[in-house]
């Protein structure tokens, strides 16, 4: 397993809430109170914040958590073997502390939406009825279940059935990752972390002088049909099983609105806003790596 494979691990939780909205009626942001007035950035930094509640972002977290506990002992296990101990394990899970997780994708989440008042609006009418709720459920679910590497194979076997035969489900899923740039979004942001994670290395002591920051991008670089390969496999398994459930019409609908304003916008806040975690996380490790490579404190 190399460094590439963070990114499945990290950097796609971001899709859990990045797809898109449906577009609602009556979702527009006539009541929003204007710029002008001194309450305007409390309250709209308010309705962001209870758009992330109502995201279930919460839920999201604690996946990434319990992913990145499950990275951190691979990583151990390919690094530095037999080393690093509870020290380590106590490093890995503060490093992915849920409760500065939330804080850093919500405060990156509200830079980004706090000039967008639309876009909050319609995200709180969607995800906040019934069929959003359903949608957000199915996709932890799936993220879940994907934790496990028997229901991992088992969705990529149902993915290559579906490819097999011809599947108009696989069309329209591909189609919906498309319109969210799904592929191209992840592949950056894993491509980030792994820099990130190379200079964590290096601010750790773990290439000396013999890795400039060049060499580090090159080597990045060099990565990314791996990471590419890595985040399709994924991508097809996690949104064929969430979505398995939702009827032709939801799946449309749900991906109607992704091409339009609101939902690009919300799209690229999301990823924004887990980007940030993502890099800090990602650096950070490589530092404790470093460290434990060479047999210090971490």
């Amino acid at each position: 397993m190399g460094h590439g494979s963070f990114l499945r691990l990290s950097v796609l939780a971001a899709m859990l809430a990045a797809s898109a909205l449906t577009p609602v009626a009556g979702a527009r942001a006539e009541g929003v109170v204007p710029p002008a007035s001194q309450s305007a950035p409390a309250d709209a930094r308010a309705a962001i914040l209870h758009l992330s509640e109502v995201m279930q972002m919460g839920g999201v977290v604690e996946v990434m958590r319990a992913e990145g506990m499950d990275y951190g002992t691979l990583l151990r296990d390919e690094m530095f073997p037999g080393k690093g101990g509870s020290e380590w394990a106590a490093t890995v899970a503060l490093t992915y502390d849920p409760a500065r997780m939330r804080a850093e994708f919500e405060d990156k989440l509200v830079a980004e939406l706090l000039a967008s008042p639309e876009t909050v609006q319609v995200g709180l009418a969607f995800f906040g009825d019934a069929r959003g709720q359903k949608i957000l459920s199915l996709e932890l679910e799936a993220r879940r279940a994907l934790m496990d590497d028997a229901a991992e194979a088992a969705a990529k076997a149902a993915v290559a059935d579906m490819e097999a035969e011809g599947s108009p489900r696989l069309d329209a899923l591909r189609r919906f990752a498309a319109a969210n740039d799904l592929v191209e979004m992840n592949v950056m942001g894993a491509l980030n972390a792994n820099l990130a994670f190379y200079k964590g290395l290096s601010a750790g002591g773990a290439f000396g002088s013999a890795m400039t920051e060049e060499d580090m991008l090159a080597d990045v670089w060099g990565q990314e049909a791996d990471v590419r390969a890595e985040t399709e496999e994924w991508l097809w398994s996690y949104l064929s099983l969430a979505y398995q459930p939702l009827s032709d019409e939801e799946l449309q609908a749900y991906h109607d609105f992704s091409e339009t304003p609101e939902g690009q916008k919300l799209n690229a806040a999301v990823f924004a806003a887990f980007d940030v975690s993502f890099v800090r996380i990602s650096e950070d490790l490589g530092r404790a790596a470093a460290r434990a490579m060479q047999g210090e404190d971490i």
